[in-house]
């Protein structure tokens, strides 16, 4: 799973170079949580674009940890990129008003809260004619742990090729504050929320499994020799399989000769 890390760099860089001259804008805009992911992208934003063109925005929510502020607040010091902090919590209060049910469920609540941040990114997007940077890695959309139009959205992602362990390893190589590597991964929709606590599993664990059925294609035989469990592989397998229709776009009924996404599927510079 180990990779060069100086390439993975100048592959990523050039990826939002190219990427955002192919369509004539010149701008990002990056959710900035605290984490590793979202410090990941920020950096290789601003190594592709120059901290002039990267806004980053916080929004946090009135029980997130102060950890994930500071954290931010790190990385934007550290880059010197324009930065925002848009409090969500008036936001989701109002929308939950509005609900005829009026105890909703912590993952329900999280979704709420992960739209409410990427309608605000979206906003800042449109304001400042910049493409939104996805921060979700591989880990997290191969198992599905993401909300469909809140952090699953963007319009182009320079880490969703690299597992979450992956990551780690890169931030460390970018240099990224120790206290953003260390602390226990976190989407910080709920008070002490972690993400390996709801998943029940280790990143670690699950992303030797991962790696080596999704990217070296071994069989469920070669990886119950590998040591993992039918119970553990059951669990991974189902949330693989329950969630590929977050990974693909919207299906269109087929009506004609051309149908979008199924016969037309011409990438961004097709006219040139």
């Amino acid at each position: 799973m180990r990779l060069e890390n100086k390439y993975v760099e100048k592959i990523l860089v050039e990826f939002i170079c190219n990427e955002l001259n192919r369509i004539g804008i010149k701008k990002a805009v990056i959710g900035l949580s605290g984490g590793i992911d979202s410090a990941v992208s920020a950096y290789l934003s601003v190594r592709a674009l120059g901290n002039k063109n990267v806004t980053c925005i916080l929004m946090p929510y009135k029980t997130s940890s102060k950890e994930s502020i500071t954290d931010a607040m790190k990385i934007v010091k550290a880059l010197d990129v324009n930065w925002k902090k848009n409090d969500i919590t008036e936001i989701v209060e109002s929308f939950e008003k509005t609900l005829d049910d009026k105890k909703i469920s912590n993952v329900r609540k999280g979704n709420i809260m992960a739209r409410a941040r990427m309608i605000i990114l979206y906003d800042e997007s449109a304001r400042e004619n910049s493409l939104v940077i996805g921060t979700g890695n591989k880990t997290e959309i191969l198992l599905g742990y993401s909300t469909i139009s809140g952090d699953s959205a963007s319009a182009i992602n320079p880490v969703g090729d690299l597992y979450k362990t992956q990551l780690k390893e890169f931030a460390e190589y970018l240099q990224i504050p120790e206290s953003i590597i260390s602390k226990k991964p976190s989407a910080d929709l709920w008070e002490g929320q972690t993400d390996e606590d709801e998943l029940g599993f280790t990143y670690e664990k699950v992303d030797r499994y991962l790696f080596n059925k999704i990217d070296e294609r071994k069989s469920e035989d070669e990886l119950r020799n590998m040591g993992f469990e039918d119970k553990f592989m059951k669990r991974v397998n189902d949330l693989i399989i329950k969630s590929q229709f977050k990974r693909v776009p919207p299906l269109i009924a087929k009506l004609s000769n051309r149908t979008v996404n199924i016969d037309f599927r011409y990438n961004r510079d097709w006219n040139t």
